[in-house]
């Protein structure tokens, strides 16, 4: 019997790859004979990368950046040394949660922090990066970011135009005589799950802004802005990239990737799955082992666990779900590819007692066990 275990994390509980081992051990219990592969299991957004850092066995790189209201930020990254690449989250350099609610001002938001972790990377010698770009504060179109990284934005004066989302108006010619060089062979794979374009009223300003801070009173010459940098940008590449889907996600940040360091955005699940090689394990397979804290019917929308179901799908294999808790609508996510769903609650207990790390590990063997029991 040959098992695939690619479970998210059991927030505040486990890891992804603390609940893919308990998964292994309750297995082994009645299979002892069996090979079971655990795979980290991430959708590109919070906890990817110390998911994707324990599960391939990378380093951890703490460094202080630019947080994204100019105050610094100990953040981190992860590195994976074999293959020279780097996994971030931009969140933890430009992320809405590093912003006091009385302090959001999307006209000054920026993402230098998140160039200076890229530039920092690139010293490293990383030519590889998996990038998460969920949760911003910013509405820069990513020029900070970019900034940090040697381009220069200037307005009609030859000054520099400053950052966040009100130097995007006054930009008139750019120039990268000081980019780094090293940015011509490196690859960036970016997790985006909107299809937004750059500008207009389903672009960054007019959908993301508000939670960012947009007033109605800012939205037109913000959005304005983002169009000049889309004009001044397009002429300076020689591409079009303000009308691509993703182009407007992160403020804009989805733009400044695709227009300026020729990434590909992709869905935060899939980008997942092919980093940690996954599809040749199911190809052969038995059983696909999936799960997260609590399914429900947002799982089913295409949360990480339905992306390896689908996946497993593809190769009709069965597909077995646990997790810290069920909701009547879970049952959605048998019509998504899970076969089966087990939530590992085994009885009345408080919430801080089913969290608690040592007993979620000996419920989710316990459950996984008795599962196991049943098949042949």
């Amino acid at each position: 019997m040959k098992v695939i275990v690619a479970i998210d994390s059991l927030k505040g509980s486990l890891s992804s790859m603390e609940a893919g081992n308990a998964i292994k051990e309750g297995i082994l219990r009645v299979k002892p004979e069996a090979e079971i592969i655990v795979k980290p299991l991430a959708d590109g957004g919070e906890g990817t990368t110390d998911a994707l850092l324990e599960g391939l066995g990378g380093k951890k790189v703490s460094l202080s950046v630019t947080g994204p209201m100019g105050k610094p930020v100990d953040t981190y990254y992860g590195y994976l040394p074999q293959t020279k690449t780097a996994i971030m989250e931009m969140a933890s350099a430009a992320g809405i949660t590093l912003v006091l609610e009385s302090e959001k001002n999307p006209m000054l938001a920026t993402t230098y922090g998140l160039g200076e972790m890229i530039k920092h990377a690139v010293l490293k010698g990383c030519r590889d990066f998996v990038i998460g770009i969920g949760g911003s504060a910013t509405n820069d179109g990513g020029i900070g970011m970019l900034i940090a990284l040697g381009y220069e934005f200037m307005d009609k004066d030859g000054k520099m135009v400053g950052q966040g989302g009100q130097a995007l108006g006054k930009i008139v010619r750019i120039s990268d005589n000081h980019v780094m060089k090293e940015l011509k062979n490196c690859h960036f794979q970016v997790a985006c799950d909107v299809n937004n374009p750059l500008h207009g009223i389903n672009g960054a300003t007019y959908i993301f802004g508000p939670q960012k801070g947009v007033t109605d009173e800012m939205k037109v010459n913000l959005d304005e802005g983002m169009k000049n940098y889309a004009k001044i940008s397009n002429e300076f590449t020689g591409k079009k990239c303000d009308d691509a889907k993703g182009a407007g996600a992160a403020g804009g940040l989805g733009f400044g990737f695709l227009e300026y360091l020729d990434a590909q955005l992709i869905p935060g699940i899939e980008l997942i799955l092919k980093k940690i090689e996954i599809e040749k394990e199911i190809m052969d397979s038995d059983y696909v082992i999936t799960g997260e804290g609590r399914l429900d019917f947002q799982t089913a929308m295409g949360k990480a666990p339905v992306g390896v179901a689908k996946l497993a799908k593809k190769y009709h294999k069965k597909v077995l779900a646990f997790a810290g808790s069920v909701t009547k609508e879970a049952k959605e996510c048998n019509f998504a590819g899970i076969d089966a769903f087990f939530p590992i609650v085994r009885g009345v207990t408080t919430l801080g007692e089913a969290m608690s790390p040592e007993q979620a590990k000996e419920n989710m063997m316990d459950t996984v066990e008795q599962v196991f029991r049943l098949l042949p």
